[in-house]
């Protein structure tokens, strides 16, 4: 496997491809927003991009602290949540989004660059809804997106 890179953080493995739409998109996009929380500019930029090409509102903050507030002033629908920032991690950042009774029901998927069990046995213990390694399958985080969304709707 390429260790994670900026330039490879998106992957398409074509023997696991799906059709990511199992339905149409939305003329006026989906109403859902998302809070991307990731230290670099680029990541931070791709993602956004990739989210509102496909019909998401997004907003985004640099850091863990950061995201915490922004959970908090904008109640986003889901968080992308980095691991490895300065200050607050994305664990501790996690951690204090689930304790706060305001932002205890928002759904979060850890993004990390580490393909390590314990990242993704910390992540799931801090309350994280799913954890995705970089290089990200952009079908693999559009299905987990949906399918969250999907319970958060109840449909």
């Amino acid at each position: 496997m390429k260790p994670f890179s900026l330039k490879n953080l998106f992957t398409s493995n074509a023997r696991t491809v799906k059709e990511r739409r199992r339905n149409p998109r939305p003329a006026d996009g989906y109403d859902f927003t998302i809070l991307i929380v990731d230290d670099s500019r680029t990541a931070v930029a791709t993602f956004t991009k990739m989210l509102t090409q496909a019909g998401f509102k997004t907003i985004s903050a640099t850091d863990g602290l950061e995201g915490v507030t922004a959970a908090r002033e904008h109640l986003p629908d889901l968080v992308l949540m980095d691991v490895v920032m300065p200050g607050l991690n994305g664990f501790q950042a996690t951690r204090q989004i689930r304790k706060n009774d305001t932002t205890a029901h928002i759904p979060i998927i850890i993004v990390s660059g580490e393909q390590q069990a314990t990242e993704q046995f910390w992540g799931k213990r801090v309350g994280a809804n799913a954890f995705l390694t970089k290089p990200i399958d952009r079908g693999q985080l559009f299905e987990e997106i949906f399918e969250i969304l999907d319970k958060k709707t109840g449909e």
